[in-house]
């Protein structure tokens, strides 16, 4: 069901903060927890509407002899509840404020009041859950109902839910202790379990003490979770021990969020994510040669030895591979790949693009695959060990093609390079070590004379460990960056930062990116600093994925900022890199965005260890993006 427009699903739990009548009467505090609920990331707040002399007897009202607890109540209820007039206040508050107004009608009048306003969908008390006459009228509405089940039994849930089955109104039940604060001993969350096979789509509203109980349902699969929200827990009233403030109300919808992607999907595959594909090639086992083996040989079991790192077929594969006929040379400890299992392997051929064309080498590989597929241009991704080769040790001639320099992320001393960082002595050493790639970039100009003003594709840092920049702190990064930039002798060079993802993966796990993520961003500060872009297609597939924007629309903002491309595929929120047809990118629809406004821009197929069996994971994606590009 849809509240305004969030669709209310499990694995996209509407977070209701349950302001009630924690307000204790005072407007200005209502407003002020507006605010806090906004800035803790709850999807709406709810109040409470009573008309008192429709919901309790005459007697009550006048404390002739009810209970104390009715008495008490009834009091509180008359000093602390909003007028008419407050309620049209907040519900505009709201809308002004862009966070959706949710009110408890406790009987009639109060509900022809809050049609009056449009509301947009109706919460029922738990006390309310066997009100029939209130109900049949919320059903009339015909507006979303979130109900409680708190204090009722299993058969009068069921009477409930049958009521609402004979109409068309969409509605979500609550599991519920309705006690303030709940033992933790008596909320039963396995209930929810049950409830689920009344009605398929089930919440939780919570009054226990703390957020991990909730947490706990929030893992049960739930679409709705409501907390009562207070400024002080301290303050007069019955709710608010059994509320949540600020700091804590914050830390639940952090929680929801994580768990909620933490959940992931109920495929029966287990799927291999991008920082475990990483630490699986580091970290795992394959099959490599034992000894020299020559074309023609029929493998045997002393021909192969199990060995880390896992870049070649996996160790699974020990019994496939003995009696096939080896189909090339080999030295001793090369990776078995599977066209030695198969016996298909891609090979490169002459392409033909509207624009220049090349794949990612290292020092070590660079004539093989030069000598291979006579490329427009390489692509050198160095490390920070290369930094200490010596080039005339690999490069011995002036070469056909044009280059371009990818920048170490990782330096000595296992140092992030940060250009950003506000670690003054932290940054010298990046502005250092970045100085050095200028240096040997210009080096490298020599063996490629076409290339008069080679690029440096870089990271230039501004990542955080556990949370993102404040928008002070982006801004006093990109200031910081524009600081190191001119500390730089870049004359004979271009330095072009790439466009990066929001989750980056350093040492086989995630950080927080906070520089030339957001297109707004990148345009800015392109033109205040007068940068061109390495548009990496991937990494800007998963930034609008992660915040909703059109990948379509970014790429027609970046591509008129773009010098050079890294192309790959992407899918959901951290899967770069992948072969091309392999992720959600419509590359189609974005080589005619590229065509239009960035023509000349190089580009080279990056992708997830493409260089793996004589480079086959780039032949293929070539193939492919031929059509496109």
């Amino acid at each position: 069901m849809k509240i305004d427009n969030f669709k209310v699903t499990p694995g996209n739990a509407y977070i209701i903060a349950e302001i009630g009548n924690n307000h204790n009467g005072s407007i200005s505090l209502a407003m002020e927890m507006i605010d806090q609920a906004i800035e803790a990331g709850a999807n709406c707040v709810k109040f409470q509407m009573r008309t008192l002399n429709e919901v309790y007897r005459k007697q009550s009202s006048d404390s002739s002899g009810e209970d104390l607890g009715t008495e008490y109540v009834v009091d509180l209820l008359k000093r602390f509840e909003l007028s008419k007039l407050e309620h049209k206040e907040l519900f505009e508050y709201c809308k002004k404020n862009n966070i959706t107004y949710l009110c408890t009608p406790w009987d009639a009048i109060s509900l022809e009041f809050l049609e009056e306003l449009g509301v947009s969908a109706y919460k029922v008390a738990s006390a309310d859950l066997t009100n029939v006459p209130l109900i049949e009228l919320l059903i009339e509405t015909g507006k979303p109902l979130i109900l409680s089940t708190g204090m009722s039994t299993t058969d009068e849930i069921k009477y409930t839910a049958s009521l609402l089955n004979k109409s068309n109104v969409e509605y979500v039940f609550l599991h519920c202790n309705s006690t303030y604060p709940a033992p933790v001993e008596d909320i039963n969350l396995n209930w929810i379990n049950e409830l689920k096979k009344i009605h398929p789509n089930v919440g939780y509203s919570g009054h226990e003490r703390g957020i991990s109980i909730s947490l706990a349902a929030v893992a049960m699969g739930i679409s709705v979770i409501e907390r009562h929200f207070t400024k002080d827990r301290h303050m007069e009233g019955p709710d608010h021990a059994a509320s949540l403030e600020f700091e804590e109300f914050t830390k639940l919808v952090r929680g929801v969020r994580e768990i909620e992607s933490a959940l992931g999907s109920t495929s029966s595959k287990r799927l291999l994510s991008q920082g475990e594909m990483i630490n699986r090639e580091n970290l795992a086992k394959s099959l490599m040669s034992s000894k020299s083996l020559k074309k023609g040989t029929i493998i045997s079991k002393d021909d192969i030895v199990v060995k880390s790192p896992g870049q070649g077929i996996s160790p699974q594969y020990f019994n496939d591979l003995i009696g096939k006929t080896l189909k090339r040379d080999m030295k001793p400890e090369d990776f078995f790949y599977s066209s030695d299992i198969n016996e298909v392997k891609i090979l490169p051929r002459p392409y033909k693009f509207s624009r220049k064309w090349g794949i990612p080498v290292r020092f070590h590989d660079f004539r093989k695959y030069y000598e291979m597929s006579k490329p427009d241009l390489v692509e050198f991704h160095l490390s920070y060990k290369d930094m200490l080769l010596n080039p005339e040790d690999f490069l011995d001639t002036e070469y056909k093609c044009d280059f371009v320099v990818h920048a170490p992320e990782l330096f000595e001393n296992s140092e992030l390079l940060d250009l950003a960082s506000q670690e003054k002595i932290y940054r010298r050493r990046s502005i250092e070590n970045m100085q050095r790639v200028i240096d040997l970039t210009i080096k490298l100009k020599k063996f490629f004379p076409r290339t008069s003003t080679p690029m440096i594709v870089t990271n230039i840092g501004g990542f955080s460990m556990d949370k993102n920049f404040s928008a002070e702190e982006v801004q006093i990064g990109y200031e910081i960056f524009s600081e190191s930039l001119s500390n730089l002798n870049t004359e004979g060079v271009e330095v072009i930062p790439q466009t990066m993802a929001p989750y980056p993966w350093h040492f086989g796990g995630q950080r927080f990116q906070n520089l030339f993520v957001h297109p707004e961003e990148i345009i800015l500060w392109c033109e205040k600093l007068n940068l061109r872009m390495c548009f990496d297609i991937s990494h800007s597939m998963l930034t609008s994925n992660n915040f909703g924007y059109c990948f379509y629309d970014l790429c027609e903002q970046i591509a008129p900022f773009t010098a050079h491309l890294h192309i790959g595929d992407a899918h959901g929120l951290n899967g770069e890199g992948l072969q091309i047809g392999e992720g959600s990118i419509d590359f189609s629809k974005t080589g005619k965005i590229l065509k239009s406004l960035a023509p000349s821009a190089s580009f080279i197929p990056e992708i997830w260890q493409g260089h793996k069996n004589d480079g086959e994971g780039f032949w293929k994606a070539l193939e492919i993006l031929e059509s496109s590009l």
